[in-house]
Parts: structure tokens; sequence; C-alpha cells
């Protein structure tokens, strides 16, 4: 019986639906693991198609290629090289799971099914996968290796069926989202089933953005005694080697130096930058347009699109209003240049007359109010389509998530575009990630090194300069105020009265709770954007647009 086992995770980045470019990537990945020696190659979940895939897998054509393609992979093994883990759909009796195939030696060896089929939050399996029952480990080249799938790992039931039947190690492939704070969930979690079934785990995740969703990679192997052995890197595809060995009945990997963890911001931002990067590519733009306004919104927007795509890649408008004030004109031009990106300025000041003139019969009798202001946002939007319709590049909308929250945007004017990359960020964090993003270059950015903004940008009173003299706080509460009760209703699912007891003015919090409320039905017309958080508004937050649940206890 073979003593040594070498395994290598295979973290990759698929392109969902490209099969035959996925194909090539586990192909090129496998090619990797030979030159280091690989026995076994691990994928991640899905690997064949990326995931999620949603209702692709009801296509019957779609499975009927997955399949094919994966059987292709079964044939390639019989070159004598290392054998593969590869997820995928299976069909059988006219039920389709999500899959792993473990594959070697030219024929497929062994499947297993995902047992637990998440439906919450981002996540929908129950409505396109059948559950497959809980399994026994399939054997490789004498191991008895336990193959799990992403929420199979969660909770404990099919890990206790696989240490109850005589697995060696717990193998897992995942298709597991990122989110704030979700790293130290993921490995007590792993501790948990290492504790519980006595056996090592190893943890191997796809890295890529899939519309809002960022896949952050970061897989890991733990020994049965819960040390950590192996840790790949977050964010980026990577082809790593582990080794294990039996030493008194177990499975031990050889532990490795592990790389430094990023810390908090330095993770959000390159969530940020992975999810807007693969989203452009992946969809074919040649680059993002944005309105760059000289406000802290559009110049971090801007940042993370040159750290994504390249300052060659991007392209901002200044499109200012009687109302923009010298200081917006001087930072967002500084901004350009520190960015290296092409900056170009159209005045909205001729639309506005032609509105004005347009809409005067009709708007007679009556004062001007938010309507004008809004026409100015929409006048900006216009600008925007235009250019990308005549270009190709895509609008890159610039609001954060307080302002969502709240409705304090413009449908068609600032909410249009075809992706939010700050659409999950509160206020208060696009402040910190701005200062942080001025300190720091992340790793494989393509944006400049050194400051990318102006520190005035950060330090001025946020304006949306629709008015003379205006500010956010003129029609918001401060945001420090704003986003912590913002957090508590939307993250926290909190009451009003639970949040007052907090010590928040009670009035505040049912204005907040009233404009969060109220703002759904704009919520519902608005572009992607990258979740960051628990609860991002979309796929992870959805409430009705005719409510009339007021918050209150009667």
């Amino acid at each position: 019986m073979a003593e040594t086992l070498r395994l290598a995770l295979a973290q990759l980045n698929p392109h969902e639906g490209q099969i035959r470019h996925n194909q090539a990537g586990i192909r090129r990945a496998r090619a990797e693991a030979a030159r280091l020696g690989a026995d076994l190659v691990v994928t991640p979940e899905f690997s064949i198609a990326g995931y999620p895939p949603e209702d692709l897998v009801r296509k019957p054509s779609f499975v009927a290629a997955c399949e094919a393609a994966i059987a292709e992979l079964a044939a390639d093994t019989a070159d004598g090289g290392p054998g593969l883990v590869v997820g995928g759909p299976w069909r059988e009796d006219g039920k389709v799971y999500n899959a792993a195939y473990l594959i070697d030696g030219g024929k497929i060896l062994a499947r297993r099914a995902k047992h637990e089929l998440p439906n919450y939050g981002v996540f929908d399996d129950k409505r396109v996968f059948d559950p497959g029952p809980p399994s026994g480990p399939a054997v490789f080249r004498g191991f008895r290796l336990g193959l799990m799938i992403c929420e199979d790992w969660w909770l404990p039931t099919v890990a206790e069926t696989l240490a109850e039947t005589g697995a060696e190690m717990l193998l897992s492939i995942n298709g597991s989202p990122f989110e704030d704070g979700k790293a130290g969930t993921r490995l007590a979690l792993a501790v948990a089933r290492v504790v519980e079934s006595g056996l090592p785990f190893v943890f191997c995740a796809q890295v890529c953005g899939q519309d809002e969703l960022v896949f952050d990679g970061a897989s890991f192997a733990l020994n049965a005694d819960r040390s950590l052995a192996v840790v790949l890197p977050s964010f980026e595809e990577a082809v790593r080697l582990t080794e294990w060995r039996r030493r008194d009945g177990r499975l031990v990997c050889t532990p490795e130096p592990l790389p430094p963890e990023p810390e908090h911001l330095e993770s959000l931002y390159r969530c940020l930058i992975l999810g807007l990067g693969d989203y452009v590519r992946k969809n074919g733009f040649p680059g993002v347009i944005l309105g760059l306004s000289g406000g802290i919104d559009s110049a971090l927007s801007a940042a993370i699109a040159a750290d994504a795509l390249g300052p060659e890649r991007v392209r901002a408008v200044m499109m200012p209003s009687p109302y923009t004030s010298r200081a917006s004109l001087e930072d967002a031009a500084a901004c350009a240049c520190m960015l290296g990106i092409r900056y170009d300025n159209v005045a909205i000041t001729p639309a506005m007359r032609a509105f004005g003139g347009m809409l005067a019969p009709l708007f007679e009798g009556t004062e001007a109010d938010i309507t004008e202001e809004n026409i100015q946002s929409r006048s900006r939007g216009v600008v925007l389509m235009a250019l990308s319709n005549k270009f190709g590049h895509m609008v890159l909308s610039t609001g954060n998530k307080s302002e969502m929250s709240v409705g304090y945007a413009t449908l068609y004017g600032d909410m249009a575009g075809g992706f939010a990359v700050l659409k999950d960020v509160y206020k208060t964090t696009v402040f910190e990630l701005a200062r942080w993003r001025n300190a720091h270059l992340p790793p494989r950015a393509l944006g400049p090194h050194g400051a990318v903004m102006p520190e005035r940008v950060i330090t001025k009173p946020p304006s949306a300069e629709l008015k003379p003299d205006q500010t956010d706080q003129d029609s918001l509460p401060p945001y420090d105020t704003l986003d912590a009760i913002l957090a508590r209703l939307i993250e926290g699912e909190r009451s009003v009265a639970e949040i007052v007891d907090e010590g928040f003015d009670r009035a505040t919090v049912l204005r907040v709770w009233r404009m969060l409320d109220r703002a759904e039905y704009k919520r519902r017309q608005a572009p992607p954007g990258v979740k960051i958080t628990a609860r991002a508004f979309g796929r992870d937050r959805r409430y009705p647009i005719t409510n009339g649940y007021t918050g209150l206890v009667l």
C-alpha cells in the first residue's frame, strides 16, 4: 500500500458556462501539477462550468456538454499522469446532481453527489439540483478519500458518514463566495469537522468574480490535530502541491510556511478589484467609463477600475453644472492625473437649459425642487450612456451602499450603468478604503504606485452639488450614525425598538427605517455590484416593493 499521497490543490478562475475554456484551465493545472510530481489534482466545485450555474443546469444541452468535457478529461488520465477531482453535473434516473468526479487511469472511478443543498442568501441549489445521499469514501491508488462538496462540510452529517465508513481524509471542493469576516467562519467550521471526525480536512475553492459574487480562493489543509498545514493565496489562481504521509495509521500533511493573511481593508479592496475586473473582462467590454465628480465615491471607483483593468482601459468624464465647485473641478482633474486615466470634460449646462425650456410650459407656476436636481443627474447619465454606446466602454456606477439603502440616488441618473462596484460598501468604509489605497498598492494591481486621489477628496464634506452650498448631511444623518443604523437594520435585521435601546435617537431610527423600505423600488432597478457583506442588496435581501409594514409594534 502506498504511504505517500502528493495532492495538488488547483485554485482556478473559471468562466461561467465557457466549458472548453474551463476544461483547458483544468488541463493546464494538471500539467503544472504533473511537473510538481502530483498523484492527484483537486479542482473546485463545478469547475467544468463555474459555480453557481443557476438555470444553465436546466438546459439538457449544457449538462450534456459538461459531461462530455469531463469524459474527455477522464480519457486524458490514461497517460499515467495525475488523477483528477473535477466538479460538474451528474444526471441519473431523471435527476441532476452537483457532483464531484474522481477520475484516473482513463476512466471515472467514482462520483459523489452534493447532499447538503444550500437554499439561503445567494444560494438556491435546491431549485436546480437534487440532493444526493451521504456516501462513503472513494478509493484512489490505495487512499480512501472522503469527497465532499461545499455545504456538505458546513453541517456534520456527511463528515460523520465518511468517518464511520472508513475515510482517511475529508476532501471538499468548493464555490464559497467572499464575505467580510468569512475566512474565520470557514476555519472554525473546518476545525469542528476535524474534531468530530478525527480526520484531516482539505478545502479547495475557486477564485473569481461571477456577477455580484466574488470567490476568494484561500484554499487550505488542516491536519487531524487541527494545525493549519497549508494555505493558498487569496484572490489569485494557484496550483500548490501538498504532501501527505501515513503516520501511525493517519494521513499527515507536511506543513509549509503560511502566507500572511491579508488585513481587513486589503481583503475588501482586492475583492472589489477581482469582482469588477472579471465582470468587465468576461463580458467582453473594452473598458469602463465613469463620471468623475471630484467626490470620494467616484475617485475610489476610478482607482478600483484602474487597479482591476489598467489605467488605459478607464475613461473618466467630468460633467460640470453651474453648481460644480472649483474644488471639485480641480480634484477630479488631479485624481485622473494621479491614476493616469483618460479625462474629458462635458458641461451639462446646455442640457439643463434645453430641458428647462422643453418643460417650462408644463412646470409653469411651480417652484424649482428635486425635479430640477434630478434632471442634472439624468443629463449626466445620458452623456455617459452615449459615450458607452459609441465606444463600447461599460458605464461604471459609483454609488455606495449607504446611498442605495436610503434612496439617495437618482433613477436613470447616477444609478445608470452596467455595474456598481461600491454597491455593497457603506460610506464610512468608502472613506477607509480611500485612505488605505492612498497608502498601499494591492498585490497584482494594475494601477499606479502611491496616492491615487488628493487628500481633499477624502476630507471635504460629501456633496451631490445639485444646488448651491449643498452637502449630503442636509438630507441624511451623519454617515457614522446612518451606517450604524443601516447595519443593524440590514445585516442585523434588528427592530426599531432594539436599535433605540442601544442608544440611538428614536426619530432618526424611524426615519432611516422608512427611507430604507421606500427605496426598494429603486434598488430593484439598480445595476449589479460586488457583494462584500453578509446581506447585499439583490439576491441576499429580497423585500417587497409594495410593503405596508412600518416597523412599529401595534
